[in-house]
């Protein structure tokens, strides 16, 4: 019945009779439209209007996401390439490397660890020595704790050699005051008898 309409608005609009949607409460005042002019009029008014182009809808496809993300969907039937194209080794290394050495990066900047520890460790995990983070965490502890400790028994040992060292001296400007005790006694034991 409008048939000609639709036509001419999908004309006048730019796009496909598809899109073009016509009033169902106006039918009679659109059929009576005979002409462009009209159709323009109508279109003014809003009796008639150029829809919206469909999206395509993303919902299957979070769907399907949220089913891969449990693992659906990705058994052998489904994989093309590889395991190395799929999840290259290199990637994982790059990965794990870059976060290792930002770690590392930043304890040395909040002086958690110094610079040849930094140098120590950053050579060790590209030697491939830590599988993650917590791994170099629980690394970095013990080397701290082993540190302190080594630092502490050089210490002690430090105060042991300046107390054996006061000791030694003591005892050696005692040993000094009794020979020269001995040796005013011995010159006044010789001036008595020469005396005599």
């Amino acid at each position: 019945a409008l048939k000609l309409q639709g036509r001419l608005a999908a004309s006048i609009l730019k796009c496909g009779r598809g899109r073009v949607w016509l009033d169902p409460n106006e039918t009679s005042d659109i059929q009576m439209a005979n002409s462009r002019s009209n159709i323009r009029k109508l279109i003014k008014d809003g009796f008639i209007i150029r829809k919206p182009v469909g999206v395509q809808s993303r919902a299957r496809w979070r769907k399907m996401k949220a089913a891969k993300m449990k693992g659906r969907h990705c058994g052998p039937g489904k994989r093309r390439g590889t395991r190395e194209a799929r999840m290259p080794t290199k990637d994982l290394w790059i990965r794990r490397m870059r976060v290792l050495r930002r770690m590392l990066k930043r304890y040395r900047d909040s002086k958690k660890i110094d610079k040849h520890l930094y140098r120590e460790l950053y050579l060790k995990a590209k030697g491939g020595a830590f599988k993650n983070k917590r791994i170099l965490m629980e690394h970095i502890f013990k080397a701290k704790a082993s540190k302190k400790r080594e630092k502490l028994i050089a210490d002690s040992l430090e105060a042991k050699k300046l107390k054996s060292a006061a000791k030694r001296e003591k005892l050696k400007e005692k040993e000094i005051k009794r020979r020269e005790k001995e040796k005013a006694l011995h010159e006044a034991k010789k001036s008595s008898t020469t005396k005599k």
